[in-house]
């Protein structure tokens, strides 16, 4: 069995957590090797067999991802439920890793180890534009969770230097978010009008907005795109014209 890789940060020490990479699974081709998603043309038993070996590594007796959509729907949940419609799932349960899947979206780990809650967010920027950060802030807040307490990291995503937006995207920013246009940067193509645009900074910003301390935000740094062997992503998979891609996940569990 080939080893899975992941990376761990330290503001979420107390949980049992990874943000997976694409290595140890048993997929192969375009899914090499451990993809997790299940909306993906990979076979079916090796994808359930992948998130299996997800939940081994963090020590859980269950694994739950939602059904992402780039909504901002939070679920709480206390048991199972797969296929549940929700882009952030929150928990207070020990043992119920959740967990959100990613292929240049940024996913967020969030946990409050004092009150016993934890919450796993996949979040575009669709997503964070209309408030993913918030809603499940809000939500591990009504399950016990206090702001000052909580902690919340930016995994793997797509950096600045490989996203390159158009104008249509920018002028959503400068009607909605003027104070976020520093995130922007001309891009190195010279298009009229495209920039590069800072996705993880973003994140972190939302989530600092919902009122979360600058300390207690971190990012992990790591490009989806750039990082080839490491992790699967959408843009790299549409630039190469490839018929489809894996997905790679983060999770965390209450020990």
């Amino acid at each position: 069995m080939s080893q899975l890789k992941y990376h761990q940060a330290k503001l979420l020490a107390g949980t049992n957590h990874g943000f997976f990479t694409r290595l140890g699974g048993v997929s192969s081709g375009l899914y090499d090797s451990l993809n997790i998603g299940l909306g993906s043309q990979d076979e079916p038993a090796h994808v359930l067999e992948n998130r299996d070996r997800v939940r081994l590594a963090l020590g859980a007796d269950d694994l739950v991802t939602g059904y992402q959509s780039h909504s901002i729907v939070t679920e709480f949940i206390d048991a199972p439920q797969q296929g549940l419609p929700a882009d952030a799932l929150v928990t207070a349960t020990p043992g119920l890793a959740i967990g959100a899947l990613a292929a240049d979206c940024a996913p967020i780990l969030l946990a409050d180890v004092e009150a016993g809650v934890i919450g796993a967010a996949h979040s575009g920027w669709r997503g964070a534009f209309e408030g993913i950060a918030q809603t499940v802030v809000q939500t591990m807040c009504q399950h016990g969770g206090r702001r000052e307490h909580i902690k919340a990291v930016v995994g793997p995503c797509i950096s600045q230097a490989a996203y390159e937006v158009g104008p249509e995207f920018i002028a959503r920013f400068e009607s909605h978010f003027a104070d976020d246009l520093d995130l922007f940067m001309a891009s190195p193509t010279g298009k009229t009008g495209h920039h590069m645009f800072d996705l993880p900074s973003f994140v972190t910003r939302q989530l600092i907005r919902s009122g979360l301390s600058d300390a207690n935000v971190g990012q992990m740094g790591l490009c989806t795109y750039q990082e080839t062997d490491a992790f699967f992503s959408y843009r790299r998979t549409t630039h190469r014209g490839e018929p489809d891609y894996g997905r790679q996940i983060s999770a965390i569990c209450l020990p």
